[in-house]
């Protein structure tokens, strides 16, 4: 069987689920381009000192993205790199979307990252246990933003938002989870307590 991942539009999906769940009409794409940080000192984020060796453009965006994140301070999501001599691997948290059943639930991930970054998707996993057409047992996600329709302008919140957005929305035509899909669309009481006896609650 052929899976399709899910089709996202970051300019539209994530807008406006941003909207919904944060109720504000600040349009979380506006950072999609890279920002001035001509004035921000990179090297130092709210205590933490990351060393950014000099020449390495892949580090030094990634740099800038922490930055960015760490700025927006957008509620529902973050992520960090897992040590300071590693910018490479990060590790993340996305809180689920209101009004959809992973409502006040909170789920790790990981971010690799290759060296081809960012013209090379990262590689994204939910290390936390998931119920999710669009995710299996293993964690793997389905979603297009992350294969074939990756694109170098797109950032950690990018991928961040867009798994928030994954959460409510899901392509139940082209699953990983086909029993998920299933009840998402035949028996959502089931899907939730199938979700609830996977979950695991995170410690911050």
């Amino acid at each position: 069987m052929i899976v399709i991942c899910t089709t996202v539009d970051p300019y539209i999906i994530i807008s406006e689920t941003y909207a919904t769940f944060h109720k504000s009409s600040i349009h979380p794409l506006q950072t999609l381009h890279k920002p001035d940080m001509s004035a921000v000192n990179t090297s130092t984020v709210q205590g933490n000192k990351f060393h950014v060796p000099e020449g390495h453009s892949v580090t030094k965006r990634l740099q800038s993205e922490l930055v960015q994140l760490m700025m927006s301070q957008t509620p529902g999501i973050s992520a960090f790199p897992e040590s300071d001599s590693n910018m490479l691997n990060w590790k993340g948290t996305i809180e689920g979307p209101k009004a959809t059943p992973y409502e006040n639930l909170r789920f790790k991930i990981s971010l690799e990252f290759s060296s081809n970054y960012p013209y090379v998707a990262p590689v994204i996993k939910f290390v936390s246990p998931m119920w999710h057409p669009n995710v299996d047992m293993s964690g793997n996600i389905c979603l297009d933003i992350l294969k074939e329709k990756w694109s170098a302008v797109y950032n950690v919140q990018t991928i961040l938002l867009s798994l928030q957005s994954l959460l409510g929305e899901p392509n139940n035509s082209s699953p990983l989870n086909a029993q998920a899909a299933q009840l998402w669309d035949e028996d959502m009481n089931e899907y939730k307590r199938l979700l609830m006896l996977r979950y695991e609650d995170i410690d911050d």
